[in-house]
């Protein structure tokens, strides 16, 4: 059986400090949380061999004997323990060898010290919820298989009419799409949900750095504490969508109609220090309005600004222009949507890419450049076409190698058909 809504929650909390494991469950204790201390890796691993169905497991990297890494990779040997999501916990937050390092050995995210507690809240709950949505697709993904198995059997061993075999086919067919289906799903959730939370975590860091190290006038610290407090109400809100659509199917009551040129303002606030440190120029025309999910689109706006800068050439200032017109769904959509759109242009100046991986850009994890040329996860342009999918809309592309790209997304005039 997988974790039920109402089961105790347990945490294994691995580090070689007594004090850091006495703080750490202290911060869990208001969540009803049960944690399960262990002092060192091996002492971890000890524990694992006779209790395995823990949550999460929150692990210092430094630790004498065996670090954080070395135990990880143990611990995911064993096929029980292995869907177990590990957050480590360090105090080297810029090293970008050890945080590449932690995420090749499985782990789904950092915290940094000096622990935030709230942070800590936040992503502990974030991780659990997705965690028990996991374990609940794992088991509907099991029931799927045994139905399959009895209807194969049922194909092979029953001499049924003509009728009878085209029935059975056809609830094999519908059983592997929802498996297909579940199993998307749980390539994606852990990954959506550190993808976009990183945004306002680095912006919770940096201002929490400048207070610390710049020691800031009045006015100053006001502006700081400010930019900190809107980077984690935007963080809350990306976490109950998150887990909003882990549990629910969009209906036609989640949408409300809302000025797109709002959203979009939100989306480049969010991303005023990228603009700035690239020293980018957005142009935005008028943009409609219409029935949207508002939190979502403004992902969408977000995702696809910040590749305009990320993708930029180098020497050349980004510049990213975005305009809609009202209309069909433009020439080079390959799948031709009948209806009007709003469909809604980003155009940028950048290195652009050849059209014949137009489709590969939008399929989760797959990226035309290297993790060192460019970082990131190639999920981004993948949550995008969920989003629009959501919408009952689209998205597409239009490039030339190092000559820029635009992107189009388009949204229905009407969501009537959406039930």
């Amino acid at each position: 059986m997988g974790l039920q809504e109402n089961d105790p929650i347990k945490i294994l909390v691995v580090d070689d400090r007594p004090d850091n494991l006495l703080s750490i469950s202290s911060i869990l204790e208001r969540e009803s949380y049960i944690t399960v201390k262990a002092g060192s890796g091996r002492a971890a691993l000890k524990i694992l061999l006779q209790e395995y169905d823990f949550s999460l497991i929150l692990m210092d990297v430094q630790m004498p004997d065996m670090n954080g890494f070395e135990t990880a990779s143990l611990i995911y040997q064993r096929d029980r323990l292995k869907n177990i999501p590990i957050i480590f916990i360090t105090a080297y937050s810029h090293e970008e060898e050890a945080i590449f390092k932690g995420y090749k050995v499985g782990a789904v995210d950092f915290i940094y010290k000096p622990v935030n507690p709230e942070v800590l809240r936040m992503k502990v709950g974030v991780f659990v919820e997705l965690y028990r949505k996991t374990q609940s697709l794992r088991e509907q993904e099991q029931k799927l298989l045994s139905i399959n198995a009895s209807l194969q059997k049922e194909i092979e061993e029953r001499e049924a009419s003509e009728q009878k075999v085209r029935e059975l086919n056809r609830q094999l067919m519908q059983n592997n799409q929802r498996l297909k289906a579940a199993n998307e799903e749980l390539d994606r959730f852990a990954y959506i949900a550190s993808h976009d939370l990183q945004e306002p975590l680095r912006k919770i860091r940096m201002f929490s750095d400048l207070i610390v190290q710049k020691k800031p006038t009045i006015n100053e610290l006001d502006k700081h504490v400010q930019k900190i407090t809107n980077a984690t109400e935007r963080m809350q809100q990306l976490i109950n969508d998150l887990l909003r659509f882990s549990r629910h199917s969009v209906g036609k009551g989640d949408f409300v109609h809302t000025d797109l040129n709002f959203v979009l303002r939100e989306a480049v606030r969010e991303l005023e220090l990228k603009i700035q440190q690239a020293q980018a120029r957005i142009t935005i025309d008028e943009l409609p309005s219409t029935y949207v999910i508002p939190t979502l689109i403004q992902q969408v706006f977000h995702n696809l600004i910040a590749n305009a800068i990320k993708f930029s050439k180098k020497g050349v200032t980004p510049e990213v222009h975005i305009y809609a017109r009202h209309g069909v769904a433009p020439a080079f959509q390959d799948n031709q949507r009948e209806g009007l759109y709003y469909n809604i242009y980003v155009k940028d100046n950048g290195i652009g890419f050849e059209t014949k991986y137009l489709d590969d850009i939008f399929i989760p994890f797959k990226r035309l450049h290297s993790y060192h040329e460019i970082e990131g996860s190639g999920i981004g342009l993948s949550i995008c076409k969920k989003i629009m999918e959501q919408h009952n809309g689209f998205i597409t592309a239009t490039s030339v190698l190092n000559d820029g790209a635009t992107f189009v997304i388009g949204i229905p005039e009407s969501q009537i058909t959406l039930t």
